[in-house]
């Protein structure tokens, strides 16, 4: 069988051959050499019929290293002409031997699509690039393909395996089964997930066998972070007495009016909000979206959260309503080129209806999980102005996210004392079924986008 177009090439021989027996037919990989006793397929005029489920089981064999998933089709394909319910047998000996080989596939499926790594690579400034290595076990790329192309769709990546190379460039998907060997392992960004792997992991809660359950040892090679893990182990009880005999701290009974930065720099923060776990909220999200924009802007422009594009793009402020933003700040003579953008709430909040992932509101808890990242993002930039826009905005900075209608346009502080305005978020503009009030919200939206240029210049005076 070839290396790529694996599947539709055992369709086409396995047609052929549904009436052989099994037994007399030898099933290999093209780039493992030809046997010494090929023949002619033969041909075959019998029409065949498989019941639903097969097709998917045996697109899933197909990736399995040895060439056993080949041969298991075909028993089944042979048997099921004779044999209509036989996939519904669980126990029968060949329909077992095909799950056990489709779940140690799926199981490799499942840690290419965990464990991969991207990183940023230079590219033309149009789209974003991306690159990864990965060695599998099996013979996934082809299947895991869609996985990547639907998550990371506006992207340009290239995903590099020992045998084949994943090109997505401009929305289209080009495979090479091409022979490639690990790059340089000296990356910057490799050592920075080095770095914060290191940062936060806990001693005290060390569980070697889960550990190696749930993040098996062979694919340690394919992520950097990996690296650090054998001298936390050896230093983990050391660290333990010492977090031990160290004096308790007094809980903080007040808000803190200056914020220490748990990291040097917003690429770094980044790094660190990935892993972020403090509120359920991560669990159906693609990936935590963090602020982007001028390092020390002076405006920084904060919305709810991230929504269904943001998500997938890992940018904020990309979909329509950030678009719309972006129409409104350029009539109301506001650069966003010379702002920090963000979000009060990190990871995207939804509810799956049928394809389509419908945005919810984070709740109160959701906000406060969220604000320290928020904070962090304030200390960093350390901007003049904050502008809230929306209730959950609102909520984040100043303690109190109801009545915007009544407060917009008005500045407030937060609990630190940096200024803060606040404005209706653009997306409530899209929700409005009246286009007159829909107008009317959006010439008063412009307007308090308009007012941030001329606050800044006071403060400047």
């Amino acid at each position: 069988m070839p290396r790529l177009g694996t599947h539709a090439a055992w369709r086409e021989a396995a047609r052929a051959l549904a009436t052989t027996p099994p037994e007399a037919v030898d099933w290999g990989w093209q780039d493992r050499g030809a046997s010494m006793f090929d023949a002619p397929l033969p041909v075959s005029s019998a029409a065949l019929s498989v019941p639903k489920g097969f097709d998917a089981l045996s697109r899933t064999l197909m990736a399995e290293r040895t060439g056993e998933g080949f041969a298991v089709s075909h028993a089944l394909l042979h048997r099921l002409q004779a044999e209509r319910g036989l996939m519904s047998r669980r126990a029968d000996p060949l329909v077992a031997r095909a799950e056990r080989v489709a779940k140690d596939v799926r199981r490799d499926i499942h840690k290419m699509h965990a464990f991969l790594r991207f990183k940023e690579v230079p590219g033309d400034g149009r789209r974003r690039r991306f690159a990864a290595w990965f060695e599998p076990s099996h013979r996934i790329e082809e299947t895991t393909a869609d996985f990547f192309v639907n998550r990371f769709g506006d992207m340009d990546w290239v995903i590099v395996t020992p045998e084949v190379t994943l090109r997505h460039l401009g929305g289209t998907l080009e495979m090479q089964a091409v022979a490639s060997g690990r790059p340089d392992e000296s990356d910057p960004l490799e050592q920075l997930w080095t770095t914060y792997y290191s940062n936060i992991f806990n001693p005290a809660r060390l569980k070697l066998n889960a550990m190696r359950a749930e993040m098996p040892k062979k694919y340690w090679k394919n992520m950097p972070e990996t690296a650090a893990i054998p001298g936390l182990v050896a230093e983990a009880r050391k660290r333990v007495e010492a977090m031990q005999a160290a004096p308790m701290r007094a809980p903080r009974t007040a808000a803190p009016r200056q914020i220490a930065p748990i990291a040097d720099d917003l690429p770094g923060l980044a790094v660190r909000l990935q892993a972020c776990t403090a509120c359920p909220i991560h669990c159906g999200a693609t990936q935590a979206v963090m602020g982007e924009g001028r390092p020390q802007a002076p405006v920084m422009i904060v919305g709810e959260q991230p929504g269904d594009r943001e998500d997938l793009v890992g940018r904020p402020f990309v979909g329509p309503a950030g678009q719309l933003f972006d129409q409104v700040a350029a009539r109301a003579g506001l650069d966003r080129s010379a702002c920090y953008v963000t979000n009060a709430v990190k990871h995207f909040k939804y509810i799956q209806r049928g394809k389509t992932r419908l945005h919810q509101r984070p709740d109160a808890a959701e906000i406060r999980a969220c604000r320290s990242w928020l904070m962090q993002e304030i200390a960093l930039v350390r901007p003049r102005l904050l502008v809230a826009m929306g209730g959950t905005a609102a909520e984040a900075l100043t303690g109190r996210g109801t009545g915007v209608l009544a407060r917009r346009g008005t500045l407030e502080e937060t609990p630190f004392g940096l200024p803060v305005w606040i404005t209706i978020h653009p997306s409530a503009l899209l929700r409005m079924p009246d286009a007159t009030a829909r107008a009317d919200a959006r010439r008063q939206f412009e307007s308090d986008l308009a007012a941030i240029p001329d606050m800044l210049k006071k403060q400047a005076e």
